[in-house]
């Protein structure tokens, strides 16, 4: 008889002790001194919580490495399309800007001085349609599982990285070539490379999370990176555009990072700085914005996607 009312009690204080940890919003299976996490979206403006990111790194690596073997999976050329693209846009630039419209290229052949300036545009082309597509085209994981869904942007962007390392070693092969020794400034090279990358994430962000509410931007997409290129000083240097123009011009993201590029590989001309400063000031604005928006958006990417 005292072993069963003993048993009766254990079995209510273990009753008590599951109502209590409902109560608290704990599961009662869970040991004692750990606790259930609710996610529950955000309220308004929500931060950013980058942390959560650090987390999700290998499910970045993961998505990272999928878009990269998809992309060249059953082609004849595989990888040799990024070094094609911008090789052949450098041909059709060299004749129609450098033989006939005369374009001036700062004392270096013009073939490597648009090709310079291709290397990062390129990269830029590539990643910002497919980070604006990137939340669409994986919808059915966003509606199944919970994970920081700036993750899919970001992977879609540095998926452009091994098509950029490639493009960028002909760009070296080519000084060669032509006899162009890299300077002192080469060292600065990583800064500007950072500032297109960083570019490239704030126009993408800015892209996915409106193209998941509003389909019209995955087809503009395509016209405004069109529109973009000759708003960015790639066929031409930006010495031809003069006065307050130029600041306009310098409002654009990549114009720091084209200019850049060709400042530390070839040496072209001395830095425009003012122009350099508006570029890395407005990548700078939009990326915040962008990470900001982003964050506002994710609480209903599962409901409108």
């Amino acid at each position: 008889m005292r072993g069963i009312v003993s048993t009766d009690l254990a079995s209510a204080r273990s009753a008590r002790r599951s109502r209590t940890a409902l109560r608290e919003g704990a599961h009662p299976s869970v040991p004692q001194g750990q606790g259930t996490k609710v996610i529950e979206p955000a309220k308004g403006w929500a931060p950013l919580e980058l942390e959560a990111l650090w987390r999700s790194r290998e499910l970045l690596y993961f998505l990272t490495w999928r878009d990269v073997k998809v992309r060249y999976k059953q082609t004849i050329l595989g990888a040799g399309w990024a070094v094609l693209r911008p090789v052949l846009t450098m041909l059709i630039f060299t004749v129609v800007f450098g033989h006939f419209a005369k374009i001036p290229s700062e004392g270096v052949p013009y073939a490597i001085f648009s090709y310079c300036a291709l290397v990062p545009w390129t990269f830029f082309a590539y990643a910002v349609p497919q980070s604006a597509n990137s939340l669409v085209g994986n919808a059915h994981l966003i509606s199944k599982v919970y994970f920081p869904r700036l993750v899919i942007p970001i992977a879609a962007t540095v998926s452009g990285l091994p098509d950029f390392a490639l493009a960028f070693a002909l760009l070296l092969g080519m000084m060669l070539v032509y006899g162009i020794m890299p300077t002192a400034t080469v060292l600065v090279l990583p800064f500007f490379v950072l500032l297109g990358l960083m570019a490239i994430l704030a126009v993408g962000i800015w892209l996915s999370a409106l193209s998941a509410q509003y389909r019209d931007v995955v087809h503009a997409v395509p016209f405004l990176v069109q529109i973009w290129l000759f708003a960015t000083p790639v066929a031409y240097p930006i010495s031809l555009i003069h006065g307050k123009l130029q600041l306009v011009f310098a409002l654009n993201p990549m114009t720091g990072v084209v200019e850049g590029f060709r400042w530390a590989l070839l040496g072209t001309h001395d830095l425009h700085v003012a122009p350099l400063v508006a570029s890395t000031a407005v990548t700078m604005i939009m990326l915040l914005g962008g990470l900001c928006y982003f964050r506002r958006v994710e609480r209903r990417l599962a409901d409108v996607i």
